[in-house]
């Protein structure tokens, strides 16, 4: 594993702490007044998705972990269990829903996502920053009732809740941001 100082952290770097894979959320440079500067960091730990806080000595050594993006195209679900496909070798695997986390509510068949790898072990998955999916279930919007910025809760393909105007109807495809699970616009 190559090691990195703390002065060279960034976001969503992994890095291989006590035996344990944790992502940097978020870092901080503090220089105080007396005394040596230190790194002060919140880490989430890729397995068990628990957040932590450390503190480091300015310049200490970590281990960074080499993560490998693989774009892999997801097939179909079998019983519990998503099947995807390596879009360069045709390499099928499953994946348990706990490692996807909130991905499962953006996946459907035939999307394509970067599974990230560290050895053969998945440890995440990356999304483009939005989906388009087919709304299965909403009320319809009742005439007149055209309140400016009204929502009304609609039901996904995938099972996902988003709040969306009152004009969508059942059957359009609308485009979802996956990082905060909402309404963008009309696909």
């Amino acid at each position: 594993m190559p090691t990195i100082t703390t002065n060279e952290l960034k976001n969503g770097m992994t890095l291989e702490l006590d035996q344990d894979l944790v992502q940097v959320v978020e870092f901080q440079h503090v220089k105080p007044g007396k005394g040596h500067a230190f790194v002060r960091t919140t880490l989430r730990n890729v397995r068990t998705g628990a957040v932590v806080d450390r503190t480091f000595r300015a310049g200490e050594k970590v281990e960074r972990a080499m993560i490998d993006k693989r774009s892999m195209q997801f097939l179909y679900r079998d019983g519990t269990e998503y099947v995807f496909m390596d879009d360069e070798t045709y390499d099928q695997m499953r994946v348990v829903p706990a490692t996807l986390g909130t991905a499962v509510d953006y996946v459907v068949e035939q999307s394509t996502a970067l599974i990230q790898f560290f050895g053969d072990e998945v440890v995440g998955v990356e999304l483009p920053a939005s989906v388009e999916l087919s709304i299965v279930e909403t009320e319809p919007g009742v005439q007149g009732d055209r309140v400016s910025g009204a929502r009304k809760p609609a039901t996904l393909e995938t099972g996902l809740i988003v709040q969306v105007p009152l004009f969508i109807e059942n059957g359009e495809r609308v485009k979802v941001d996956t990082r905060s699970g909402e309404y963008l616009s009309r696909a």
